[in-house]
């Protein structure tokens, strides 16, 4: 009798380092427990993830741009490539004076899509089909733009809610309005990157099974079995596709939320 396992159980969040209370009884005092009794700092295979994903990719960048030369290696022109990258997307979303942000904005790019494509491995955990994941990134970027925001123009940031030309009756139906747009910010980034990356694992997992079932099933269904196994390679590129182009919005969003608080437009 053959398994069939769901495809969701690639999401399961398992412990590879369980710190529990009795760990923690040796390290705080009681009336810190009392405040982080509730948090469970166990390592896991997201974190075990985002580590490797973090690890590969500075290994590289250093490894790649340690003896850089002026005619560059197919590595150094890759890692340059993704610099002039964003510093483009930068320079279109918010102009020169977003590009003090660059170290931010690049590290949250590469880590995105370093993140996708460490998922796209078979038997590897994809961190960000996690919300909680995605919404903690998407939240730093919301908190982080309405800070330089306030930073920038003090009081006057709150005009970012008022569009010039409204009628005075109508001001505070669109200021509502506004606002509400405004604090979905924090939560549109992480859900959107969250459910694509949901989707298409999934959406993987499903039709690899449905194929896998039909191979070994025998007669004329193994060969019918080639044309899900073919589908699954198509989808596999798109997924490839989709690791880049989620990172890409993630990236442009952040720098339209950060123009907006710069520029106040």
């Amino acid at each position: 009798m053959t398994t069939i396992f769901s495809p969701l159980e690639q999401y399961n969040i398992n412990p590879i380092l369980s710190l529990n209370l009795s760990f923690l009884d040796f390290v705080l005092p009681f009336d810190s427990l009392l405040l982080l009794g509730w948090v469970d700092f166990s390592f896991t295979n997201s974190s075990l993830a985002i580590l490797l994903a973090t690890t590969l990719f500075v290994f590289l960048a250093r490894f790649s741009l340690a003896s850089s030369s002026i005619v560059p290696t197919p590595w150094q022109s890759f890692f340059e490539m993704i610099y002039e990258f964003v510093h483009t997307i930068i320079e279109e979303q918010i102009g020169t004076k977003g590009f003090k942000y660059f170290t931010f904005i690049f590290t949250l790019f590469t880590f995105i899509l370093s993140v996708n494509l460490l998922g796209m491995i078979p038997y590897s955990f994809t961190a960000t089909s996690h919300i909680v994941v995605t919404f903690g990134l998407s939240m730093a970027v919301f908190i982080g733009a309405t800070i330089v925001g306030f930073a920038s123009h003090g009081l006057h940031f709150f005009h970012l809610l008022m569009p010039s030309g409204v009628p005075a009756p109508l001001l505070p139906l669109i200021i509502t309005i506004e606002f509400v747009s405004y604090l979905t910010r924090g939560f549109s980034l992480g859900i959107r990157l969250a459910a694509n990356m949901f989707a298409g694992h999934t959406l993987l997992k499903i039709i690899a099974t449905f194929a896998w079932q039909m191979l070994t099933a025998g007669g004329l269904l193994s060969i019918a079995g080639l044309a899900p196994l073919a589908l699954l390679f198509a989808l596999i590129g798109l997924e490839i596709v989709i690791a880049f182009l989620q990172a890409y919005v993630f990236t442009v969003l952040t720098c339209s939320y950060l123009n907006d608080s710069i520029n106040l437009h």
